[in-house]
């Protein structure tokens, strides 16, 4: 079982109930793939480093993580050096929904990368649990249609920002237009 556990930047601490659903994740020995960003990423690092928890990877864009807290496996996702700003992350986050059997999201309502997260993971008809910050509330989805009742909480951009993502067809698009994918057999350290 892997689980994609990610956030937006903007939040830089875990709340109690998050936690709890980590430790829950730590408790069944969960192999957890989360990002290298600021904020979420890095505060989920902090936690299971805490935890002296091992089984976790950090997926890095051309294997340079920016965060490695626990000096976990770096997965090295190589992205077309063209692509800049959210699409060169984005294309790592698509491996991340790829490879996990479920998702965890920490989401603001606002974060593009988070949603755009969400909308890889429930495209793919895969769980996510959503810890929706603005009511403090968890919320199970498996599906575009499960989401859009969530985005019925949020502000008029977010929801015009979703219709622009769903529109570039889950990001798919920019994988096989931009020839990214992950090395494998290859982990790099981040001493």
């Amino acid at each position: 079982m892997i689980v994609f556990i990610a956030g937006p930047r903007a939040i830089k601490r875990l709340n109690n109930n998050i936690e709890e659903r980590l430790y829950n994740i730590y408790l069944n020995n969960i192999k957890v793939v989360v990002g290298d960003a600021a904020g979420v990423d890095k505060a989920v690092q902090d936690y299971f480093y805490r935890l002296n928890y091992s089984n976790v990877n950090v997926y890095a864009t051309q294997g340079k993580a920016r965060n490695n807290v626990g000096n976990w496996p770096v997965v090295d996702v190589e992205v077309n050096r063209r692509l800049k700003g959210f699409d060169y992350y984005a294309a790592k986050d698509v491996k991340m929904a790829e490879v996990a059997d479920y998702g965890f999201m920490i989401w603001n309502g606002k974060s593009k990368g988070t949603l755009n997260n969400i909308i890889n993971l429930a495209s793919r008809n895969k769980k996510t649990l959503i810890y929706f910050t603005p009511d403090s509330e968890f919320y199970c989805i498996d599906s575009i249609n499960q989401l859009e009742k969530i985005l019925l909480r949020c502000d008029n951009a977010t929801r015009s920002l979703y219709n622009s993502l769903l529109n570039k067809t889950e990001q798919l698009s920019i994988m096989e237009e931009n020839d990214a994918y992950v090395k494998t057999g290859r982990n790099n350290w981040n001493t």
